[in-house]
This record gives C-alpha cells, sequence and structure tokens, in this order.
C-alpha cells in the first residue's frame, strides 16, 4: 500500500528515521562543529546499533553530503522565493543574511571552511548554483554604469559558472561582486569578528550594497 504521493509505509518509516538522523546530526555540529560528528553517537541517541545506522546513511561523509543537500536546497529555495516575491538584490542580501543568522552552523557548513577529508559530489554545486543564478538575474535589471575593467573582459572567456545566462560580462562581474562581499561580511560577522569593534554591520552590508548597485 502507498500514500498520495507514493510512498510505501517503508519508505515513510526510513524517511522519518533519516530525518531523525540528521536532526541529531545538526545537533552535534551546533555543539561541537562537523570534525566531531559521529555516527556512532548518533546511533545511540536513535536507539539503534551502529552497524542498524549504517543502513541509513552508508557513512559519515554520505550523512554530511545529505545536510549540505539540505542545506544548499533550503537557501536556493529561500532565495527564489523572495525573488519571485519582488526582492530585489538588496532584499537578497537580507533574505541571504536572515537564512544564515537562523542557524549558522548550517551557513559554516555550506560556505565555511571545507571538512578535512570530505570531498562533495558534483550535485551539491548544482544546487549551489541556483543561487548564483537569481542573483544573476537580480542583476540584470541594474544599469551598468561603469566602463569596462579588465576582470570584466577576462570574464568574457571564464563564465562556464554562470551555465547558459547570456548576461554580459560587467552583469556576471556584479553578481560576483555581491556574492563575495556578501560572505566576506556574513563569514566575519557570524564568526563574531566584529564584536569588538562595535560597529553596526547592517549600514557596512548597506553601504556595500549602494556601492555595488550604482557601479
Amino acid at each position: 500500500m502507498t500514500n498520495a504521493d507514493g510512498q510505501s509505509p517503508r519508505e515513510r518509516y526510513r524517511d522519518q528515521v533519516r530525518a531523525e538522523i540528521k536532526q541529531h546530526a545538526w545537533e552535534q555540529i551546533a555543539t561541537a562543529g562537523v570534525p566531531a560528528l559521529s555516527l556512532n553517537a548518533i546511533a545511540k541517541q536513535v536507539g539503534m546499533s551502529g552497524p542498524a545506522l549504517y543502513r541509513y546513511f552508508a557513512s559519515r561523509d554520505d550523512l554530511i553530503t545529505a545536510l549540505i543537500r539540505d542545506a544548499y536546497r533550503s537557501l536556493a529555495d529561500t532565495v527564489r522565493a523572495a525573488f519571485d516575491g519582488g526582492a530585489d538584490l538588496a532584499g537578497l542580501a537580507v533574505t541571504i543574511r536572515d537564512w544564515a543568522r537562523s542557524d549558522p552552523q548550517r551557513y559554516f557548513l555550506i560556505y565555511g571552511t571545507p571538512v578535512p577529508g570530505y570531498h562533495a559530489p558534483e550535485d551539491t554545486t548544482a544546487i549551489s548554483s541556483e543561487v548564483m543564478a537569481v542573483l544573476l538575474e537580480a542583476c540584470r535589471a541594474i544599469p551598468v554604469n561603469s566602463p569596462e575593467t579588465p576582470f570584466d573582459k577576462h570574464l568574457d572567456g571564464h563564465r562556464d559558472w554562470a551555465g547558459d545566462d547570456p548576461a554580459p560580462s560587467a552583469t556576471l562581474h556584479r553578481a560576483l561582486a555581491f556574492w563575495t562581499r556578501l560572505h566576506g561580511v556574513l563569514s566575519l560577522e557570524l564568526a563574531g569578528h566584529f564584536t569588538g569593534m562595535k560597529f553596526d554591520p547592517d549600514l557596512l552590508i548597506s553601504d556595500e550594497l549602494d556601492d555595488l548597485t550604482t557601479r
């Protein structure tokens, strides 16, 4: 017997157990970071043996991959929904920042220091590219007012990362600048590096966006 979404009871149970395992994994990461992630400890928390847990995630890397996919999927869907709801580039900055601040460990899993010994499969990169696709759409709505730069010219021959997007190189440059500046500020903010400096990160981001959108 299957339900309305075509899943059998066994498949639903498997999905529920996988979700519970991932929740405990996030709790471990929040407490001690990704390097301390332990499948045996999670197995005890969900009331099963270590070997039994491997029926749901074949390895620690398999579990990390699932967490990364979920994080990218959440961010991509959040950014797309904001843009479709009328958010401009500044609005997308607020959306991404709110998403990051709501769960800093989730943010650092995908944009922080790489996990030692871990190599993400290519499909995670495909999900992350959805975020850049939305940023490119938002940047196309902003007129380019500055002369062409050496990096603009360089991007004419180095635009594979943008997929099939036909945007001119200056627009690609703006999207990249938005992406690097925003994540630079966010990474420093979430890691607490602004705490002792006692300035308002909101105003810093606002100034960065003003510079980007008038370029």
